[in-house]
């Protein structure tokens, strides 16, 4: 019997093939481990494209909410300032229609001028 330093076919297609399925087990256990069909480029060129484009306008829509959510705030804030100017407004002109009264004394009057600050 004699040794031969030429590596057989069939070994070479086991090693590949043996090759090819840690290759693929180490594909699947990633996707498991990370819960994500894409983790590289390698997995799906277009795939990472599209879906890191679409991570990025859920970012600017997720900003975009929130600076609603900020103007809304804003404005329910000025809303409210408007609503105690007309009220303030409301008294003033009351005031001066119970001063323009002829009944009243001029301790009202005083009293009312006061309170108009």
């Amino acid at each position: 019997m004699s040794l031969s330093i030429f590596t057989s076919a069939s070994s070479m297609a086991s090693t590949n093939a043996l090759n090819k399925s840690n290759s693929m087990l180490s594909t699947a256990m990633e996707r498991l481990g990370t819960g994500k069909r894409i983790n590289s480029a390698a997995d799906d060129a277009a795939g990472l494209q599209i879906a890191t484009r679409l991570q990025g306008q859920t970012n600017g829509m997720a900003v975009a909410q929130r600076n609603i959510s900020d103007a809304t705030a804003m404005l329910q804030t000025a809303e409210g300032a408007f609503d105690e100017v007309s009220n303030i407004m409301y008294r003033m002109k009351d005031l001066a229609t119970q001063s323009a009264n002829d009944t009243n004394s001029a301790d009202d009057r005083a009293a009312i001028n006061s309170e108009l600050g």
